[in-house]
């Protein structure tokens, strides 16, 4: 029997989960969580094979919560849901130690599925990523310009782009806002744009306002 932990702040997304999860496919659910902070209680006190983790979770930044996870719990394996593109969060995501990326379009056939295969030590990735991971082996291959940028300044870069403001994201963030606005310093340096707009317009193009 498969244990999963499932974390999002939705509570109609985690009875679903929770359903799909259990339904004859000898998966057991130890715990849920709507926060970083309770999911570590949950994993700390509960045997768990599989955490079951939504990228826009409250209470701690998604990649730090991965690593902090996988720190304390190195046996538990991570597979990340998300309604954000993969282009987006899934390779920061395996970068991270996750098992897996899975969109949360997909069937619950392919959540139970993900759930089998990471629990027995796999990866699992759509078609369309996996073709993506290969291409990075190949040296020659082209970056985007947001993917050389740190898990903090992609952050950044993306509530920038949804039109807040350095405070706002400060308070996001829990940082200060000298501390945002050097990571905004250095995303404009690193992707060659010099205004909030042309920020603005490159999160538009690249369509990561979600």
């Amino acid at each position: 029997m498969i244990r999963v932990a499932i974390a999002d702040d939705h509570p109609i997304v985690r009875q679903g989960l929770r359903r799909i999860a259990t339904d004859g496919a000898k998966i057991a659910v130890a715990g849920e969580a709507a926060t970083a902070a309770e999911l570590f209680c949950l994993v700390a006190g509960a045997p768990v094979d599989v955490v079951l983790l939504d990228v826009s979770m409250p209470g701690s930044a998604f990649v730090e919560t991965v690593h902090e996870l996988l720190d304390r719990f190195p046996s538990v394996k991570v597979l990340v849901l998300s309604v954000h593109p993969e282009d987006q969060w899934a390779l920061r995501a395996l970068r991270a130690g996750a098992s897996g990326y899975l969109t949360k379009d997909h069937s619950p056939e392919q959540l139970v599925e993900a759930i089998h295969r990471v629990a027995r030590g796999g990866k699992y990735v759509s078609e369309t990523l996996a073709e993506k991971l290969a291409g990075l082996v190949d040296l020659g291959a082209q970056y985007v310009p947001h993917e050389q940028l740190s898990d903090r300044e992609f952050e950044v870069l993306c509530s920038l782009g949804r039109g807040m403001t350095v405070k706002d994201v400060a308070i996001q963030m829990q940082l200060s806002s000298k501390t945002v606005s050097t990571y905004r310093a250095r995303l404009l340096e690193k992707m060659h744009l010099g205004t909030n707009a042309d920020l603005v317009r490159y999160v538009v193009e690249h369509d990561l306002m979600k």
